[in-house]
């Protein structure tokens, strides 16, 4: 229902769902808690917007840092499920991206994030396979991609640019995310450049609106510096 929709009386709702006023009375409780809807004295329960609880953040201000290590700083339990880890010829997107033509293959690697046990996006990353060929095997169920390459490839992660935009959830992304079919996302995706300019990471995160925000910071350290970002 639209925002600020009156919900309709119990007897039509009870009538609606096959269900009695004592199922129906737990689940719009249930519902005022989670914030979709709002009771107000006199007038009745009403649609509500929740308020966001989780953001998504990436920090590319002095450093680049990834989703898991920004939100696990700010105290979040994260939660990681690798769907995919394979290695595929590049998309023509994701090839144009990295610079690399389409027959080269890619690490491809989708995982479903979670914030605090909810399902927060779907982030699916490309990496050149050859310049980053045990990406495939790596244990990414927990921790930071941007860590592990630069930990183990000693990559030089300098710059980043990134895209807002917006889809709308396919019936797998539906599932994943606790969301009906249909529904629109957020699309977030960032390319990761080293200094000389090549790409390193071609990255996009499809995320629910209604509990994330994307958040962008730009700092210009110095007379001449560029800003990362």
């Amino acid at each position: 229902m639209p925002e600020q929709t009156l919900l309709p009386p119990e007897p039509v709702l009870c009538a609606e769902y096959g269900v009695s006023r004592i199922t129906l009375r737990r689940a719009v409780d249930g519902l005022v808690a989670d914030g979709h809807l709002v009771r107000e004295q006199g007038r009745g329960t009403f649609v509500k917007r929740p308020g966001i609880r989780h953001e998504y953040r990436e920090s590319f201000v002095h450093r680049i840092a990834g989703w898991s290590s920004v939100m696990t700083e700010q105290g979040a339990q994260v939660g990681t499920t690798v769907l995919t880890q394979r290695v595929v010829p590049a998309p023509v997107p994701v090839a144009a991206e990295l610079d690399i033509d389409v027959a080269d293959d890619v690490v491809e690697l989708v995982r479903l994030r979670s914030v605090d046990g909810l399902p927060n996006h779907v982030a699916h990353s490309f990496l050149p396979a050859g310049r980053f060929p045990g990406t495939v095997d790596a244990d990414l169920d927990d921790g930071s991609l941007y860590d592990l390459l630069r930990a183990r490839y000693d990559a030089d992660l300098a710059h980043a640019r990134i895209v807002v935009d917006v889809g709308t959830a396919t019936p797998e992304e539906a599932e994943q995310l606790h969301i009906v079919a249909g529904s629109p996302l957020l699309v977030v995706r960032t390319t990761v450049r080293d200094s000389t300019g090549r790409p390193l990471v071609h990255s996009f995160s499809r995320l629910r609106p209604d509990v994330s925000r994307v958040e962008f910071e730009v700092s210009v350290t110095g007379p001449g510096s560029n800003p990362v970002g």
